[in-house]
């Protein structure tokens, strides 16, 4: 529970609130009600949002003031990592000066250090991995004995209840209630703005009818087989005659030159080409995505496409991504899923059973299911 005086303390609007934004793509997209409504909340407020360099381009412009990245630190030491968040601590309170509330979204040790050494008056987060030294508003993490709590409700719930509006996180898209509706934030409700909050470069769109394809994920224990994702790619590529278009990072680039390299795939490879932001229209044009539980699972759930995912050791029930359009998740419930591990601890014979459960035509059969629910893109 919270410390009541505290949380009165925060609610006296602070002028000058410190966020330390989530280090995943995904977390950052489920920020988006918390951010959302802190500046509902506090709309005189200068909000600073702190963030790693790989998610600054995802950070909502119209929702912060302010940006701060966090360079990586040169020392990889323990010691070396918390002199680096001591370093930005400091540059955060001369060129911001008094921080009046720190929220810290990540539940890292580093995260509640930040807001620390910042000055914060009052620092918010949840108690984890000792934290609780540093955070004098801290909050028990959600308990699954009352109910498995989404990541972006959590990110919520550190606002004071006061503070927020009605309506859960999940339900952020086309059911909050009309009270909510700010005009001076508008256009979130109902499709996500991303002219408004991802100002970027564009990257243009194909004139013919195509599906997007996101075979990466970072660990291995959320990553479909490459087999399965050809065998579903060559059952598309033959029943409907529509290009597939392979979008990720850099480290996807080699992983779709394979793919693309399989002409009856009919894929063409987009990754490692301008920023997230400027995939958003090009994944809002598409038929529908394929992806794993990965960070642009959650951005073509944002940007309103039909997304398809293929879900390893990840629980839905925390981490489904929440946006305008349709949301299905293919899951192989066995007995060690969901895990929420990043290395599969099974045996060779049982190694990502939970993966390897989800077969191909299974997908493509929900995908049919899913395309029959909604309209065909122009």
């Amino acid at each position: 529970m919270r410390n009541p005086p505290t949380q009165n303390k925060i609610l006296k609007k602070p002028k000058t609130i410190l966020v330390r934004a989530p280090n995943w793509i995904g977390d950052q997209v489920l920020a988006l009600p918390f951010f959302y409504q802190l500046r509902s909340a506090y709309p005189d407020a200068r909000i600073i949002s702190a963030c790693v360099p790989w998610v600054e381009a995802i950070q909502y412009r119209t929702l912060v003031d302010d940006i701060y990245v966090l360079t990586t630190p040169t020392k990889k030491s323990l010691f070396g990592r918390f002199m680096g968040q001591t370093e930005h601590a400091k540059k955060i309170r001369k060129k911001f000066g008094p921080i009046d509330w720190g929220v810290s979204l990540p539940n890292s040790l580093g995260a509640a250090w930040l807001l620390k050494k910042s000055g914060a008056e009052i620092r918010t987060g949840y108690r984890f991995d000792g934290r609780g030294l540093l955070l004098n508003d801290g909050m028990d993490l959600p308990d699954d004995r009352d109910g498995i709590v989404h990541r972006s409700q959590s990110y919520l719930n550190l606002i004071p209840e006061s503070a927020r509006q009605q309506g859960q996180a999940t339900e952020f898209f086309g059911h909050y209630p009309e009270s909510v509706l700010d005009e001076k934030i508008p256009g979130v409700l109902s499709q996500f703005d991303e002219n408004r909050y991802w100002p970027s470069e564009r990257l243009p769109l194909p004139n013919f009818p195509y599906w997007i394809l996101a075979p990466g994920a970072t660990a291995d224990s959320r990553r479909w087989p490459m087999e399965y994702v050809i065998h579903l790619a060559r059952n598309i590529a033959r029943e409907t005659g529509w290009k597939g278009i392979v979008i990720g990072g850099p480290k996807e680039a080699p992983l779709a030159e394979r793919l693309c390299s399989i002409e009856e795939l009919n894929l063409i490879d987009r990754t490692a080409r301008g920023t997230i932001p400027g995939l958003i229209p090009l994944i809002r044009g598409a038929q529908f995505a394929v992806t794993n539980e990965s960070g642009l699972a959650h951005v073509c759930a944002l940007a309103g496409t039909f997304t398809q995912i293929v879900c390893g050791a990840a629980d839905p029930r925390r981490t489904k991504p929440i946006g305008p359009g349709l949301v299905q998740v293919a899951i192989n419930s066995v007995a060690c899923w969901p895990c929420e591990k990043n290395v599969c601890g099974q045996t060779q014979e049982n190694q990502l059973i939970c993966l390897k459960g989800i077969k191909p035509d299974h997908v493509w059969k929900e995908i049919r299911d899913g395309l029959a629910k909604r309209p065909l893109a122009p």
